[in-house]
């Protein structure tokens, strides 16, 4: 059987609900750590689909990171293959990019637990069918991107326009992280607050994110778990 990838894009990244959930559901898996001198993707045609997940970097700082290139390159070669493709907060700017479309700074920077709004194509989509109207999810980004050419969009935000869209039938990028549980959380608070001032700089506090994590992070693990589940179920369907 085929394995599902899961790219990790960023040091800090454990990939939070997916790996359990993707087991649960009958998936074999297989990681890669792309910050790794030498990492190589394999050929998109050996795998059942991919997973890309966040980071801190832009998706052109390629002289910094130059795997970022090899990433994009790779995933526009899974589209056109038609490999299945959840792309993660960075995973779906770096989808956009190879789309063709630019990823740039957002107009504010969004963190914490923020409103999506599904649109009316969600409601058959495989995977956003999921959400209500208003549901919290958590955001950690600083650039956005407008919908790439032919692409469906399926949930926008109150700030941010793109949230979540799908690309032909079998590609999704979500702008937000459903990946993420309390305890990888917990981790990136504490990083980002022993490198900078969080609410000078992102404009939220450790403590008001610890909050906000109180009062959402049991729901919105319980619908990451769903996300993954039902990305299993595509999967399945695409083998058969």
């Amino acid at each position: 059987m085929r394995p599902v990838l899961l790219v990790r894009n960023d040091e800090y990244e454990s990939f939070g609900v997916a790996p359990g959930a993707l087991a649960w559901a009958g998936c074999d898996i297989v990681t890669i750590d792309m910050t790794r001198p030498g990492a190589t993707l394999p050929d998109p045609e050996d795998l059942a689909a991919v997973i890309t997940f966040g980071g801190t970097a832009n998706v052109d700082q390629t002289d910094r990171y130059p795997y970022l290139a090899q990433v994009r390159a790779f995933t526009r070669e899974a589209v056109e293959r038609r490999v299945p493709y959840l792309g993660i907060c960075l995973g779906s700017q770096l989808l956009a990019r190879a789309m063709d479309r630019p990823v740039v700074r957002s107009p504010v920077k969004e963190v914490g637990f923020e409103p999506i709004h599904p649109t009316e194509d969600a409601a058959d989509d495989p995977l956003l069918s999921l959400y209500a109207d208003g549901d919290m999810v958590f955001q950690w980004h600083e650039d956005t991107y407008e919908l790439p050419e032919g692409a469906t969009l399926l949930a926008s935000g109150d700030r941010i326009p793109v949230q979540a869209y799908r690309v032909g039938e079998t590609a999704w990028g979500i702008q937000f992280h459903q990946e993420l549980d309390a305890v990888e959380l917990g981790w990136w608070i504490e990083i980002a607050d022993r490198e900078v001032d969080l609410r000078a700089t992102w404009g939220k506090s450790a403590e008001e994110l610890r909050s906000e994590a109180a009062r959402h992070m049991a729901a919105h693990e319980r619908r990451g778990r769903e996300l993954f589940g039902r990305f299993a179920e595509v999967v399945g369907e695409r083998r058969r």
